[in-house]
């Protein structure tokens, strides 16, 4: 028996833990010593006494992995992990999991890459980590590779989405900034989404896509004995949590106002790893802003679609678990919402099915598929032939 038993799942959310030469194996040598100090964002997360210069784990981990069958997820975490770093091996997670495709996102690359210094290193960085992907997903077609590329300079963006169509990788992880100064409906983006809509690869807004956590004047209270748990790789502290949506949330809202998914109605994208709390009350606000501002602001009278339709046919969001998804569908629609377990990152918990299946125990059993599979193929069309 797998953990998912006899039901039809997808898995929107996983991820790889990289090791140090993850990028600079698979870089261009022109770029390879101007790389982001991957090593660096490691610190604190990779043992090299366990996993330094290993490409899996040893036999004998390995073995004691496997072993925990269906309760995979109540194992170790990080690079601990079955399968955190080797393909091959997580293949073999897979099996236990049960999971008939999973997505996989990277760990510490986004902000190296989205924040580098320069747009040669940004690209060239973005480059090596999409072949870098590529070669992880490689083993296993149930694996959806999400690629990596920053947005400001177009063509270059263009170009590498090129490369992501060779490489057969699934999903396109973007930055949630304006790019290159421009709001993303600007009119010189225009190719980009094309581009995706036509190859059928989705955009990702992703936990990375923005800074994890809040400015650090707002963690100053003057209490010395106070902590936080932030830090490291996704992990955040209680006041983060409250605006970790944020600049998703302006990403999409101006992707909507500036008539993006009006023009490209097959233009699909996910929001993942950021809740979904938040996403009811953009969907009013939305409808709200364009039923108000349209008297004033032309370009909103001629949309064809309210804002809540066309996210409801174009976007997907992916809720914590601590999230009640049956409250959340009550408030929009079945349409919007997939099941994810964030393996092996601790954040997923130890029983992500267990606390979905309770928070969507409310819904009839059609929305409930939706959830936990459906949902998941209308975002990744291309791996379903």
């Amino acid at each position: 028996m797998t953990y998912a038993g006899d039901r039809l799942i997808h898995d929107a959310d996983s991820h790889l833990m990289e090791l140090p030469d993850f990028l600079s194996a698979h870089a261009d040598k022109a770029v390879r010593d101007e790389l982001p100090n991957l090593a660096g964002a490691l610190t604190g997360q990779f043992d090299p006494g366990a996993h330094g210069g290993q490409t899996g784990h040893d036999s004998e981990n390995r073995s004691r992995l496997v072993a925990l069958g269906d309760n995979l997820t109540k194992g170790p975490k990080w690079h601990d992990a079955l399968g955190a770093f080797n393909g091959q091996e997580r293949s073999q997670a897979l099996d236990l999991l049960g999971f008939a495709r999973q997505v996989v996102f990277s760990s510490f690359c986004a902000r190296l890459i989205f924040t580098a210094a320069n747009d040669d290193i940004a690209y060239g960085a973005a480059a090596a980590h999409n072949r870098a992907m590529a070669a992880f997903c490689d083993a296993d077609s149930r694996l959806i590779g999400v690629a990596m590329t920053p947005l400001q300079d177009i063509d270059r963006a263009l170009a590498e989405i090129e490369q992501i169509k060779a490489l057969g990788l699934g999903a396109l992880w973007i930055p949630a900034d304006a790019p290159g100064g421009r709001s993303p409906g600007h009119a010189d983006h225009d190719r980009l989404w094309a581009t995706l809509a036509e190859a059928r690869i989705p955009f990702i807004l992703h936990v990375g896509s923005a800074s994890l956590s809040i400015g650090d004047e707002w963690m100053n209270d003057g209490k010395p004995d106070s902590v936080t748990a932030r830090g490291g790789a996704e992990v955040i502290g209680s006041k983060d949590l409250t605006v970790i949506h944020f600049a998703a949330h302006r990403f999409i809202s101006a992707m909507v106002l500036d008539g993006v998914f009006e023009a490209h109605p097959q233009l699909m994208g996910g929001v993942i790893e950021i809740g979904a709390g938040w996403v009811p009350d953009m969907i009013r606000r939305l409808d709200h802003a364009v039923d108000i501002w349209s008297r004033s602001e032309p370009q909103l009278a001629k949309m064809a679609r309210k804002p809540s339709e066309q996210i409801a046919s174009q976007l997907r969001f992916t809720p914590y678990p601590f999230e009640d998804v049956g409250q959340l569908v009550s408030e929009s629609t079945a349409d919007l919402y997939m099941f994810s377990t964030d393996y092996p990152h601790a954040e997923g918990g130890r029983d992500p099915i267990g606390r979905f299946t309770r928070s969507t125990a409310s819904l009839p059993t059609a929305e409930k598929e939706k959830f936990f599979a459906e949902n998941f193929v209308d975002l990744y069309p291309n791996a379903f032939g």
